[in-house]
């Protein structure tokens, strides 16, 4: 039988990669968008991401998810130091959350809120995916618009307090594999990761939108 962690990740398998392969990340990431459309890309990670540690705190005692809370993962001071190197000391006076971004931003908070086993669905997908894929953005970005390697613009991509990634995801996996609930609310919580996929990629439809490539 597949561990629970493998259960997931063929589960949103699909999901995952239209994300990934979506028009506005394929123009990001092949050089053909200006650096302000990786700014405001950016700028909507600070909502999904505020949402996502704004109640870690609450949850740390949580039995279920309790054990993912892990402070080498908090983003929020890393991404508000890029936003300040991209947008200036001002940055949180222009910051504004794109329709899917507050779709996605209020489902994170209500499951922090009201279902912890599903905010893991929600802490799977991000953080996993930014020390994974992550990686690939910032390499992209440093060389696409010239940010210092691992320096200010990419900083949300870099884990300081992580010294083998491989390492952490392999025991991110396990924990996922040993969470103390029944089969049923498995189920739910793969529901919930493919619908964590759905709302990102929502995310990059109105990203598309705002910054299409002329034809």
């Amino acid at each position: 039988m597949d561990s629970f962690s493998t259960v997931i990740r063929t589960a949103s398998h699909e999901q995952h990669v239209e994300a990934e392969t979506s028009t506005f990340m394929s123009d990001l990431l092949g050089g053909r968008l200006g650096v302000d459309a990786y700014a405001r890309y950016t700028e909507q990670l600070w909502f999904v991401y505020e949402a996502l540690e704004t109640g870690a705190e609450r949850l740390a005692s949580d039995p279920v998810a309790g054990a993912f809370i892990q402070a080498e993962l908090f983003r929020l001071p890393a991404l508000e130091r890029d936003l300040e190197h991209l947008r200036g000391a001002d940055w949180r006076a222009g910051l504004t959350a794109l329709p899917a971004t507050r779709a996605y931003a209020e489902r994170v908070r209500e499951c922090a809120e009201l279902w912890p086993a599903g905010y893991i669905a929600h802490h799977y997908t991000r953080y996993l995916g930014d020390l994974s894929g992550g990686q690939i953005i910032r390499d992209k970005a440093e060389r696409t618009w010239g940010f210092a390697r691992r320096g200010d613009g990419v900083r949300f991509y870099v884990f300081e307090g992580i010294g083998n990634p491989a390492a952490f995801k392999r025991g991110y996996r396990e924990l996922l594999d040993g969470i103390q609930v029944d089969d049923l609310e498995k189920q739910r919580i793969v529901a919930e990761c493919k619908k964590a996929f759905a709302l990102n990629t929502g995310v990059f439809r109105d990203l598309g939108d705002e910054f299409p490539l002329s034809a």
